[in-house]
């Protein structure tokens, strides 16, 4: 049976929940600048203010919780059944804000690289940063990069988002 928690422990385990600087934010950015890249760090003035930026390449990549930002078909993304309405309203809000982010991003002649948390948990730092070197030296405008390992979908650009949903350009 799971553990009950009073109101206040769970507001105070959220709160301690960060945005920026998470783990594997940091796995990603250690990786990359140990490999020579040179990169911004939440550039606001770009939509969805981008985890990593890459003006040299016109690149930015996003690092993505796989909780919070719904990815479909990972270990690490279950639905709480705890107040399911307002997850699941909560998760598909971000991943409608991430799709409005990549679109514009997109059409500002920007490539998009979305790295979910699963990959930095089981890819080796070497393995995670010669799958983005090999990305940013290709062509592709979009594509994301899981524990599966690297899918690029240029066509279409999609995001896999919460509830099997494959939210469209």
């Amino acid at each position: 049976m799971a553990e009950k928690k009073v109101p206040l422990t769970r507001s105070q385990m959220m709160a301690r929940i960060r945005s920026g600087d998470t783990k594997p934010e940091m796995f990603v950015r250690k990786g990359l600048h140990a490999a020579g890249l040179r990169f911004r760090l939440h550039v606001r003035k770009l939509p969805g203010s981008p985890d990593i930026v890459l003006p040299k390449y016109k690149s930015v990549i996003f690092v993505h919780g796989c909780f919070w930002h719904g990815h479909i078909g990972c270990n690490n993304f279950k639905l709480p059944k705890t107040r399911a309405d307002f997850w699941a309203t909560k998760i598909e809000g971000n991943c409608e804000r991430d799709r409005r982010s990549k679109e514009a991003l997109l059409q500002a002649g920007w490539r998009v690289l979305v790295i979910w948390e699963c990959a930095t948990r089981i890819l080796e730092t070497e393995k995670l940063v010669g799958a983005v070197t090999a990305w940013l030296s290709g062509a592709e405008g979009f594509a994301e990069l899981s524990s599966t390992g690297l899918l690029e979908d240029s066509d279409t650009a999609t995001l896999t988002c919460a509830h099997g949903e494959r939210l469209d350009k």
